[in-house]
């Protein structure tokens, strides 16, 4: 048996941390071929193939693939996955836009979110907002699966795998890209970072959540948001942690203001160490957290931040 990896690749560059653990993933299904696709990912093709684990790396430079085109990049992955008993992605915005035109072109079924692998045709994957988990038993040739990659540690360096061209497969023309909107920051990627500080409805306001920024640049952590804090306009869409924003494990989770909607905690509830701050003793949150303090935030977390 082989799979084809599908990398996450932004801006030329390899997403190493989320290519990383889905390869860690899919390792002992057998031998795994990463797929690098976008005009200028000589680089990112090549630190794929620094990856432990890796048998080779394919690298399709035609500019159809670029910017996340879904299209253009499911056709080339169709045109490869004869060869393959297994095509995989980490489940990040790009794998989930392509993948699922992957399996419908080649008339399977794909199978998203997956949390464990117990062999080559069978599968774990969180439902019901993670209070259940499913296993999936997939009698389709190819299986098409998107890893979550929270619960996977990274394969580390050290790997020396061939780099190889692969023809591009004919654009169908479908979508044009016109311009991406990227917003840049100077805090650790949000997916990936060690220590997150997320806000919740309890922030109260836009400018409230300078708290939660204060903290986070102390302990040199990431933002996140509940949704309902996003919802209410305290803060971006891309912070936003739970069922139907982003799935974090880092170290250290810190909740603030946060009830701990079973949305949200689908999210994070993988974290390895978990804080919590509501003035509500009765919170769901304090229910997974490791460690809970019963405070009037705007006092405490001043004082945390000052004494860190």
């Amino acid at each position: 048996m082989a799979v084809l990896l599908l990398a996450d690749v932004s801006e030329g560059k390899l997403v190493r941390d989320a290519v990383a653990k889905a390869l860690s993933a899919v390792a002992p299904l057998g031998e795994v071929h990463v797929l690098v696709a976008g005009q200028g990912g000589d680089a990112a093709a090549a630190e794929a193939a620094t990856l432990q684990g890796v048998s080779k790396v394919l690298f399709a430079g035609d500019h159809a693939y670029c910017h996340g085109m879904a299209e253009p990049t499911a056709a080339l992955v169709v045109g490869l996955a004869s060869g393959y008993s297994h095509v995989a992605a980490p489940a990040t915005a790009d794998a989930k836009n392509i993948l699922p035109r992957v399996a419908a072109l080649l008339d399977v079924m794909v199978i998203t979110d997956v949390t464990a692998i117990q062999g080559a045709d069978t599968f774990e994957r969180p439902i019901y907002a993670g209070n259940a988990i499913q296993t999936v038993k997939s009698s389709d040739p190819v299986k098409v699966l998107t890893i979550r990659t929270a619960g996977f540690e990274a394969a580390p360096a050290g790997g020396s795998a061939p780099v190889e061209a692969v023809p591009g497969a004919q654009d169908p023309g479908l979508s044009q890209w016109i311009e991406d909107r990227v917003a840049h920051s100077g805090r650790p990627e949000l997916t990936s970072a060690p220590v997150v500080v997320s806000g919740g409805r309890g922030i109260g306001s836009k400018e409230g959540f300078e708290i939660v920024e204060k903290l986070a640049d102390k302990l040199g952590a990431a933002v996140g948001a509940s949704r309902a804090a996003v919802d209410a306009g305290y803060a971006p869409n891309d912070w936003q942690v739970g069922q139907t924003g982003k799935v974090v494990a880092p170290n250290l989770y810190v909740a603030l203001g946060i009830s701990g909607a079973i949305q949200h905690l689908a999210g994070m509830k993988d974290s390895k160490f978990i804080v919590a701050i509501n003035k509500d003793a009765e919170a769901p949150i304090f229910q997974v957290a490791d460690f809970g303090l019963v405070a009037d935030l705007f006092t405490a977390v001043p004082e945390l931040t000052e004494k860190l």
